[in-house]
């Protein structure tokens, strides 16, 4: 059987502790990497980590040591951009040379689930390569500026994190007219893992479950003292997407970036703004725009995590 060719982006932060605040940082990316290993239609030619969710070095080292213990064949990993593009001074680094290295050979998807900075510079210094990419499948943007990203009932706000890491990455993807695909809090919220859900990955899996299962219970413990019943594993809808489209519901829409007032200040007398990526039948960039779920998806998703 021909495996479909991923390439795979990430700021793999599974069981680090933030730098800038109390507490741990999203499980969500282990489990969307986990369930492209585990699926047996896909080949990963190659990680490339990315700096967000945690440093540099922590992605990386968290993406060699899923490669080489999870994964039943080779996967190379390389290090990535350590901040968002600088239009003054775009260099380059290991994972975007690497990802130009296979996409030279052949066409590829790319699952982007940190910032896409690494995409953005590969367009910028590789632009003859943009029609190698099948699609580019992010975990971004929403409809409105008012569609908060909501975290529990506390009146928390969280950031379209992928997305403000790096406004310039998305502008340069529409302007290099490849194909996205987005997965954005919209679809993610209405899929939800809890301790139940743990327990059977800790008990009926593999090493691989068992270590996604324990690191997440202190990820959960954080969204139920905000009120929550459970967490979002958001990355988990684009490598899904990558797995079976059909179980993901999506339409086409515009892309655009704009700025308004910054939705994560409770208190913001029009003081802080930043930039929103809004999708909408408007003037913009088309993209396709995920945003629910097919009756019994939670089950497929244990299943795939199990398998």
């Amino acid at each position: 059987m021909e495996r479909k060719q991923i390439w795979i982006d990430t700021d793999l932060s599974v069981g680090m502790k933030r730098t800038h605040r109390e507490g741990y940082c999203d499980v969500d990316d282990g489990y969307a990497v986990w369930q492209l290993m585990n699926a047996s239609d896909i080949k990963i030619l190659g990680i490339s980590a990315v700096f967000g969710n945690t440093s540099i070095d922590n992605g990386f080292m968290l993406s060699q040591y899923m490669a080489d213990n999870f994964s039943n064949y080779h996967i190379p990993v390389f290090k990535g951009a350590v901040s968002g593009i600088v239009l003054g001074n775009v260099e380059t680094n290991d994972g975007v040379e690497a990802m130009a290295a296979a996409l030279q050979k052949q066409k590829l998807t790319i699952m982007a689930i940190g910032p896409a900075t690494n995409v953005g510079i590969l367009l910028l210094k590789h632009p003859h390569l943009a029609s190698q990419i099948e699609e580019v499948v992010l975990v971004a943007g929403r409809r409105k500026p008012t569609d908060y990203f909501k975290i529990g009932n506390k009146g928390n706000h969280a950031r379209d994190l992928n997305f403000d890491l790096d406004n310039y990455a998305f502008q340069i993807m529409f302007e290099a007219k490849v194909n996205l695909v987005l997965c954005p809090f919209e679809i993610s919220n209405k899929v939800w893992l809890n301790k139940m859900d743990l327990d059977k990955l800790e008990k009926g899996g593999n090493e691989s479950t068992k270590w996604l299962a324990e690191k997440s219970r202190i990820w959960l413990q954080q969204w139920l003292d905000q009120g929550a019943e459970g967490f979002n594993p958001f990355d988990v809808l684009a490598s899904h997407y990558i797995i079976d489209p059909s179980a993901i519901i999506s339409e086409t829409l515009n892309a655009r970036l704009e700025i308004h007032l910054d939705d994560t200040i409770k208190e913001n007398d029009s003081q802080t703004f930043k930039q929103y990526l809004l999708c909408d039948h408007e003037a913009g960039y088309p993209v396709k725009y995920c945003y629910d779920v097919v009756p019994e998806y939670h089950d497929q998703l244990i299943k795939s995590l199990l398998n």
